[in-house]
């Protein structure tokens, strides 16, 4: 009979064994935790660059869009200004003959 263990005996034996797994079992969960905290936090990180990232390219694309517009306008009144002053010169003989009438009426 001193080999058979009593029922109290067996049930601290059990409630030990329990105890075990769920210690166990607690720090598997708190390291799935870390390790889920650890990825998500990489994940954020990497999402961060490659928001930054995709941000400068955007805004480089843009600059140098922004770039050639003001070129393009930059050339576009260049012409204007030549052509304006092309016909002001062609129509300066006739001004000053004008004026030289208007003047000469006095």
């Amino acid at each position: 009979m001193a080999e058979e263990k009593s029922l109290l005996q067996q049930i601290q034996e059990k409630e030990l064994m329990i105890s075990i797994r769920i210690d166990e079992t607690r720090r598997e969960g708190e390291e799935i935790i870390l390790n889920a905290r650890k990825e998500a936090s990489e994940m954020i990180e990497t999402s961060e660059r490659q928001g930054k990232k995709t941000a400068q390219e955007y805004y480089e694309k843009e600059m140098e869009r922004l770039r050639k517009e003001i070129e393009q306008l930059r050339n576009q009144s260049n012409q204007q200004a030549l052509l304006v002053r092309a016909e002001g010169e062609h129509n300066l003989p006739s001004a000053i003959d004008k004026i030289a009438k208007v003047v000469s009426m006095e």
